[in-house]
């Protein structure tokens, strides 16, 4: 029997208050779920950057996952912050060590969400600060049905490692007030009707990937298609 491969979740963190007296983290249990059940074996991440290699050294793979908060403008150098956005600095700080050592050692990466969004800045992108004020005429991107129902369509663009995996049209949910600007030195591969980048890739990599909707609901066919390429990859 393959044995699973060890993939790396990162997690969300609150201080003290709300669901407890003392700071927590958090991670839906469907990000969990989907890694199981194509096949990998899913462990959570702390915000310790100060580990990030030992736990690279151990783990065959890494998911960036999203959150309600955003990247620090500052680390694409945008001085001025619009008023909608919300920071998490030692999240940030953990998920850019991890995925920096990642990149480094060529081992797959999946970012989703907010996830793609530090992916691309990590690969010297910028970003949209908030979509409404920065894209005249956008779609909603912050759906109010559930995130199992989807959004809006995501076109998949030809000759990209996205499209080989899940062909030309995808059905997504949508939940993001940003979105990517400049991809850096990843290429685009998903965009939304509107024009707004929905998908990321590095072609030079084993496997480097973000998304901007959230494939762990299974909407699509697509999406348990991305999470078992994606496993496929932390085998090699």
């Amino acid at each position: 029997m393959k044995k699973r491969p060890l993939i790396g979740l990162t997690l969300d963190a609150e201080p003290a208050g709300g669901w407890s007296k003392y700071p927590w983290y958090a991670l839906r249990q469907n990000y969990a779920e989907a890694v199981n059940a194509q096949g990998g074996l899913a462990v959570a991440l702390p915000h310790d950057a100060a580990l990030a290699e030992d736990y690279l050294q151990r783990l065959d793979g890494i998911i960036v996952t999203g959150g309600a908060f955003d990247v620090d403008p500052a680390l694409y150098g945008e001085a001025e912050k619009h008023e909608t956005v919300a920071l998490k600095a030692d999240r940030t700080t953990a998920e850019t060590a991890f995925l920096r050592g990642a990149l480094a050692r060529d081992m797959p990466v999946l970012g989703i969400c907010g996830g793609q969004q530090l992916l691309a800045v990590v690969l010297g992108g910028t970003l949209f600060q908030h979509i409404p004020d920065a894209i005249p005429g956008a779609l909603e991107h912050e759906q109010k049905n559930s995130h199992y129902e989807p959004g809006h369509d995501v076109q998949i663009l030809p000759g990209t490692r996205l499209y080989d995996i899940v062909g030309p049209i995808m059905r997504a949910n949508t939940s993001h007030h940003q979105a990517v600007r400049d991809p850096g030195r990843s290429l685009v591969n998903a965009l939304a009707p509107d024009g707004v980048i929905e998908g990321i890739e590095d072609p030079a990599r084993k496997f480097c990937i973000g998304v901007q909707w959230h494939p762990e609901y299974f909407v699509d066919p697509g999406d348990a298609a991305l999470y078992a390429a994606f496993i496929a990859a932390c085998h090699e």
